[in-house]
């Protein structure tokens, strides 16, 4: 599994613990994250770099 696709795990099992109201703001702030993972230009970036 390619690290990218691991971290994207690791944070939604995080995302999943956070339900407390203030704990939304970085629940959104790591959906964000996961959503810049998910990018196809953050994925050809990798590629170059790898």
């Amino acid at each position: 599994m390619p690290n990218t696709d691991r971290a994207l795990v690791l944070l939604e099992e995080y995302c999943k613990k956070l339900r407390k109201p203030e704990e939304q703001q970085l629940k959104k702030a790591i959906r964000k994250v996961m959503s810049i993972f998910k990018s196809s230009l953050f994925q050809a970036l990798l590629v170059v770099v790898v």
